[in-house]
């Protein structure tokens, strides 16, 4: 059973910087994925990053581009998602999942990490 359980969310001022990690126990696949999303209230789910950890590519949604950056450390099976230039709409609770590489839907989700940012 995979498990995830994410860390690092917390009340920041806009402009300012939050590592998110994510901590995988239970994942005996050598190749997989691992995605963030964030659900801000009372709007839908959103993907924002992907990586890939058989050759550690990456992938931003578009909105967030230049501001978040996924990568991972697989000797400590933590991956992260670092958020630079904070901005109020993305005050959100930031869930980490994973997916096997050959499989487009995301399996087991994190509890998740609050991200508030004021303005």
């Amino acid at each position: 059973q995979v498990q995830l359980v994410e860390s690092g969310g917390g009340s920041v001022q806009a402009g300012g910087s939050l590592r998110l990690s994510c901590a995988v126990s239970g994942l005996t696949s050598s190749s997989y994925a691992m995605g963030w999303f964030r659900q801000a209230p009372e709007k839908q789910s959103e993907w924002v990053a992907t990586i890939i950890s058989a050759d550690g590519k990456t992938k931003n949604a578009d909105a967030v581009e230049g501001r978040f950056t996924i990568f991972a450390d697989n000797v400590k099976k933590l991956v992260y998602l670092e958020i630079d230039n904070l901005k109020p709409e993305d005050t959100a609770v930031y869930y980490c999942t994973w997916r096997p590489s050959d499989s487009s839907s995301w399996s087991q989700w994190g509890q998740g990490t609050q991200v508030t940012v004021s303005s």
